[in-house]
């Protein structure tokens, strides 16, 4: 097959709670007439992220063509998990004529593109572009941009003393791997913290780099997907901290999934994970839960300590009404006892 025929691939990475699923719900709906699949690959053995876009799955996009790798990281099982998806969904009828791949809050993209030189695909798909959703608000207060002066000095103090965190090499790679940037979440931000954030961002990008502002994941289809960038090619311009490695580790973060019972009022769950992320330090929690009389489902996502739920759809029939939440932590943080004693209290009034 030719290069023309290659079947165009968009990676979509981002840090925890950026808005890659938003964004990706929002493409399903506006394709640009474009016939897609999407591949979401999960941190943990619970989807969440899954189950949410297929309940946006148009005929251009039907639940079919909506697959969930979860509890592992594509790029590092590349023969068992990842070819075997992709191939499915190049098998699908009517073929897709472009597949998003939703990446883990977690994941570095540039091992991901490295699977895309495997030898049972590489002539029949290419990297399209690799898009970098950012959390303006984050990325402005600082939290993966260390302060080069002030650990120059802490290290001079104490050289046992690591510059570096595991959040921000990530956020790092990320930002180093993209062809376009796209700037979530801005009205939280403001125009300083805007402003801010693109800072940031252009003194860790490697390169000059496009950079969208974007609420509600709301953007048109034509920025992003036709980039022909051919990432797999490109692999020298993006650089990673994991360059040189043959692999590389998720050692660094933890879930644990939590069942919870029906709530008497989502209030308290918030005031639960709010109370989990500044004591916790809980960076992530998504999922669901049932509250005493309503008959919708109630959606959950939290990033630290900003909690966001909504109704999204009614529960089914065969369904049972039990919540369940997924919790992300850097490792060293995730205790599943403490993290259940501070969700306990939020559950018990409707028991």
């Amino acid at each position: 097959m030719t290069n023309l025929a290659k079947l165009p691939v968009t990676v979509i990475t981002g840090f925890l709670g950026s808005g890659k699923t938003t964004l990706i719900s929002h493409l399903i709906q506006n394709p640009g007439g474009k016939r897609l699949a999407v591949l979401v690959n999960e941190f943990g053995d619970v989807g969440v992220d899954g189950e949410i876009l297929k309940g946006c799955a148009i005929p251009d996009c039907p639940a079919e063509n909506i697959l969930e790798l979860a509890n592992g990281c594509i790029c590092c099982t590349v023969a068992d998990d990842f070819i075997p998806t992709i191939e499915a969904l190049m098998a699908l009828e009517p073929r897709p004529e472009h597949i998003l791949i939703e990446t883990s809050g977690l994941a570095l993209p540039k091992p991901l593109l490295k699977a895309f030189d495997w030898p049972d695909i590489r002539s029949k798909i290419t990297v399209d572009g690799v898009i970098a959703l950012a959390d303006a608000e984050a990325v402005a207060a600082g939290r993966f941009a260390p302060d080069v002066e002030r650990v120059d000095a802490q290290r001079a103090a104490d050289e046992s003393l690591d510059h570096e965190t595991p959040l921000s090499e990530v956020f790092e790679d990320q930002i180093s791997c993209a062809d376009i940037i796209l700037l979530t979440k801005p009205d939280l931000a403001g125009p300083e913290g805007v402003a801010k954030a693109k800072e940031i961002i252009a003194a860790e990008a490697p390169r000059p780099l496009p950079v969208i502002e974007v609420a509600e994941g709301v953007v048109d289809p034509r920025v992003l997907l036709g980039l022909e960038a051919a990432a797999e090619d490109d692999m020298d311009a993006r650089p990673s901290h994991h360059d040189g490695h043959d692999d590389h580790e998720h050692d660094d973060f933890d879930t644990i999934v939590v069942d919870i019972p029906e709530l008497a009022d989502p209030a308290d769950l918030v005031a639960a994970i709010e109370k989990l992320a500044r004591e916790n330090n809980i960076l992530r929690i998504k999922g669901y839960a049932s509250v005493a009389g309503k008959p919708m489902r109630l959606l959950v996502q939290a990033v630290g300590a900003r909690v966001r739920h909504q109704y999204d759809r009614p529960w089914k029939p065969d369904e049972a009404r039990a919540g369940r939440l997924v919790v992300i932590a850097e490792h060293d943080d995730i205790d599943p006892t403490a993290i259940r004693a501070v969700l306990a209290p939020a559950t018990q009034a409707a028991e």
